[in-house]
């Protein structure tokens, strides 16, 4: 440790060693950690409840930032499957693609995700009060976006797109009852599940998307006027309780 600086190398490391070291790090009162060579090693991150900042270069394992509450973690590289599952607060940010079920229950903080992401992204993300989730994705998604949605921000960019080309994924929304979606660009009907309808973007829509836009420009240095230079499609659930008449005797 160097001015409350580590460096951890994880090379052939096993995950519970290396988030053994991490423990100590912080519990040592670190205010940066650098993982380098991280290949795999699930967990990084998790449950962690301090303000420190977490850099890691490679690919991290899965359910990184599980659980977690304050640190700041940013990833050179790509992130594999439920990056944030069920995290409280704090932030992630991918330099990189990130896989299945990233965000799966968030329910605070924020991810930005440079490029694309997996299935069934944004899966069941809630929120409480003043505690609101989001995740911004720069590329684009596959199937079951936001799938069982019940709160929360989901925002994606498609970046990573060709001219002309659109967002592919479907059942987008499916058993959605809480929160919003914004994609930038336009999506058929038949992309969307039956619980969730397009609605116009009001000022407040504007607002919000500039301030996620403009955070997500200066993670990857972007520019964000061109990014929210075109038409943006915002989706709504229809319903809080989408499945409740199968319940009602």
């Amino acid at each position: 440790m160097r001015d409350g600086r580590w460096e951890i190398d994880a090379n052939g490391m096993h995950y519970r060693a290396l988030n053994a070291r991490l423990r100590e790090a912080v519990e040592n009162g670190a205010e940066c950690i650098v993982l380098r060579n991280v290949c795999g090693q699930r967990y990084i991150g998790a449950n962690l409840h301090r303000p420190v900042e977490i850099h890691i270069y490679g690919t991290p394992g899965n359910d990184l930032a599980a659980f977690m509450d304050g640190p700041r973690i940013i990833v050179y590289g790509n992130a594999q499957d439920a990056c944030g599952n069920t995290m409280n607060g704090g932030e992630v940010v991918i330099h990189g693609r990130a896989g299945d079920v990233t965000g799966y229950s968030i329910r605070g903080g924020k991810i930005f995700v440079r490029d694309d992401v997996g299935y069934r992204v944004g899966i069941h993300i809630k929120e409480y009060q003043e505690q609101r989730p989001f995740i911004v994705i720069g590329g684009t998604a596959q199937h079951f976006l936001g799938e069982y949605m019940a709160g929360g921000v989901l925002v994606v960019l498609g970046l990573t797109l060709r001219p002309g080309e659109c967002h592919t994924a479907t059942y987008i929304g499916t058993g959605m009852h809480g929160g919003v979606i914004y994609l930038r660009g336009k999506v058929a009907d038949y992309q969307l599940g039956r619980e969730v309808a397009s609605v116009p973007l009001e000022d407040g829509d504007w607002a919000l998307l500039r301030q996620l836009v403009q955070e997500f420009a200066a993670h990857f240095n972007r520019d964000a006027e061109e990014i929210l230079a075109a038409p943006f499609t915002k989706l709504v659930p229809l319903s809080s309780r989408p499945y409740g008449r199968l319940y009602a005797y």
